[in-house]
């Protein structure tokens, strides 16, 4: 694909000390034409000074701020230095970068705004535990109540987003377990929201910061949190936020 737009991948790190070489080493080897940012988001392992041993471009937080406060880290920075799209990819391994292509051109063919790369589009590769899959189709359910959309894969954190969203989540987004929820404030925003499909990977090592009591409490809080931002935004009419 030809390259015209600059374009910075954003990935989030806490405790990723096992997974962060190999990640960011294999996209510096299959996507070198891409800048990437590591946020270390307050690691008590030595995820840090793996970034700093490996000379990798890295934005370390002085506390943990959740994946949502760092993921918005890197917004707050690809609006700085200008990007024309951003890119969330997880540092635990589970997203390959050979999908990377395909999330960008939407975009960059001015076709979306906002492009989730999807599991459950072909259903191939990792498809995440069953009771993971029933919540998510729950949430998507949930999705689709409060704003006419449908999206299927809800919680998947690979995505890009073009200038205009860089902007909007630099400025607001949500904190903890943001994707649904940032989902339906793009909505609110009249952005154009697409998914593509991708395969995943299981997590290649350390262990998810979701255990069986936070996903109830995930499944409560994102679902409180998606009825209020719906509420909190109310119907947006007139132009879009365009740059």
């Amino acid at each position: 694909m030809k390259q015209e737009k600059r374009v910075l991948v954003i990935i989030p790190a806490y405790n990723e000390a096992e997974n962060i070489v190999h990640v960011v080493r294999h996209m510096m080897e299959e996507a070198p034409q891409y800048d990437y940012l590591v946020i270390n988001d307050g690691s008590t392992d030595n995820t840090l000074d793996l970034c700093r041993g490996e000379n990798f471009h890295y934005l370390d937080l002085p506390i943990n701020m959740g994946i949502g406060g760092a993921v918005q880290a890197g917004y707050v920075y690809a609006r700085k230095y200008d990007y024309d799209i951003a890119v969330q990819m997880d540092g635990d391994g589970q997203h390959d970068i050979a999908y990377l292509d395909r999330l960008l051109e939407p975009l960059i063919n001015r076709e979306a705004d906002v492009v989730i790369g999807s599991r459950f589009l072909e259903k191939e590769g990792f498809q995440s535990s069953a009771s993971r899959r029933m919540g998510i189709h729950i949430l998507s359910a949930l999705i689709w109540l409060t704003t006419g959309k449908h999206i299927m894969d809800v919680t998947s954190g690979y995505r890009a987003v073009n200038k205009m969203f860089i902007k909007i989540y630099s400025e607001d987004y949500p904190m903890d377990y943001p994707e649904p929820e940032a989902i339906v404030a793009a909505f609110m925003h009249l952005g154009r929201v697409k998914e593509v499909p991708v395969q995943m990977r299981a997590r290649a090592g350390g262990i998810s910061s979701i255990n069986f009591k936070k996903s109830i409490y995930y499944m409560i809080k994102v679902t409180l949190a998606i009825v209020i931002c719906r509420m909190g935004y109310g119907i947006r009419r007139g132009k879009r936020d365009d740059i």
